[in-house]
């Protein structure tokens, strides 16, 4: 059966299932849905997921989408993708799936608030908001340092001890690598000190080359075009003349 995956490289999962999909082989046609053009509001889109966000699948007549259920169903369904993404042991998947849920409660919670309202509002055409960047860097904060006390342990370098990467690997360390966008300073701000989350991000690009590198290479670039917005964003901004209204 063809195997169609519909992503927008800038999106966190689509990153994810695309770089889990080279990794192991398997073999898919990539459908660009560019989210900054709304692309994900098409009539033709919403067939494919009616919830209008990406990453979606169509496997034959088979339709999904959630990005976590994505990766379980791949590593399920094609032969030849290696044990350890989501092992067949059934407690180890539990301890898998419990990274995941806790992943959309917490770390991307606050990643995605942080960054959109950061930076990413500007390519959607909305204004930054402050309050809400605050809110969720508090939340990111507090993920990042849950990472490093609790989910990375002692007994291998990859999450849960492990000395393979599982799907959580992937799924978690593509959305810290989204902090890339954010200015240099607050990003160094944020990760600089957690230096154990960065050998584990650089022990998952290492495991998963070269496609890891290859397909976050899109952020970079992206990363210019944002600072231009908000360059340009500043410079609209009214300048107080510290006179009374």
């Amino acid at each position: 059966m063809a195997l169609k995956l519909y992503l927008d490289r800038m999106s966190q999962p689509s990153r994810a299932i695309l770089t889990f999909c080279k990794v192991n082989g398997i073999e898919f046609e990539e459908v660009k849905i560019e989210l900054a053009k709304l692309q994900n509001y098409s009539p033709e889109y919403a067939e494919v997921n009616p919830m209008k966000q990406v990453p979606a699948i169509v496997h034959g007549e088979f339709k999904l989408f959630e990005s976590h259920a994505i990766l379980i169903y791949l590593a399920s369904a094609f032969s030849g993708v290696a044990d350890h993404w989501y092992p067949a042991d059934l407690q180890k998947r539990a301890k898998i799936h419990s990274v995941l849920d806790w992943h959309h409660s917490n770390l991307r919670r606050g990643s995605a608030t942080y960054i959109f309202n950061t930076t990413i509002a500007l390519a959607f055409g909305q204004p930054l908001n402050l309050e809400a960047a605050a809110e969720g860097e508090k939340i990111l904060i507090a993920s990042l340092a849950k990472i490093e006390s609790f989910w990375l342990q002692d007994d291998g370098p990859f999450l849960l001890g492990n000395s393979q990467p599982s799907i959580a690997d992937l799924s978690m360390a593509c959305e810290v690598m989204q902090l890339e966008v954010v200015d240099t300073k607050d990003r160094d701000r944020i990760l600089g000190p957690r230096k154990r989350i960065l050998k584990w991000v650089e022990d998952t690009k290492n495991a998963t080359a070269p496609y890891f590198e290859e397909i976050h290479s899109i952020i970079y670039p992206a990363k210019e075009k944002l600072q231009k917005l908000k360059t340009m964003a500043a410079k609209k901004e009214p300048q107080s003349t510290g006179e009374p209204a």
